[in-house]
């Protein structure tokens, strides 16, 4: 019974370090990051690593369209025109924020993990550039490709 428990409990750790984001690291990857377009401004959306809740990766939707998953540990960004967006993602229930993005402007979307009734819900919350660049600075990236120029 006792080696029963332990390979469950081995099962669930294992699951928990797979859930995290493995790519690379903001530092490596940020020379390859284009400069923003003149006529277009960028999202980035972030979650921190935590081991609470690392098995709930809901989609991020912008306007409606899904552009990632909220992954613990990792990062990504899209280039939008200037406008009016709300990032969006549900679990049990639906959460979203709302803010307008103009030209060279950059946002950060942070997602976080709250208790929910049945499965954790995914929270965005608009966070201040500052913040938001350092944030990044120890996730991992988990966007699309990006050319490394070489």
């Amino acid at each position: 019974m006792l080696n029963v428990c332990r390979r469950v409990a081995l099962a669930c750790l294992l699951a928990l370090l797979g859930a995290c984001a493995s790519g690379p690291k903001y530092n490596d990857v940020k020379t390859a990051i284009p400069n923003i377009q003149p006529d277009q401004g960028r999202i980035y959306v972030y979650r921190a690593s935590s081991p609470m809740g690392a098995a709930i990766q809901p989609a991020i939707m912008l306007n409606g369209e899904k552009i990632g998953q909220s992954v613990p540990g990792g990062f990504f960004f899209v280039d939008r025109p200037a406008g009016n967006y709300e990032i969006a993602s549900s679990t049990e229930v639906e959460k979203k924020v709302t803010f307008v993005l103009e030209k060279g402007d950059t946002r950060y979307i942070k997602t976080s993990i709250g208790f929910g009734l049945f499965v954790g819900r995914v929270y965005p919350d608009l966070i201040d550039p500052k913040q938001g660049q350092s944030e990044i600075e120890g996730l991992s990236y988990i966007g699309p490709p990006l050319a490394t120029g070489k």
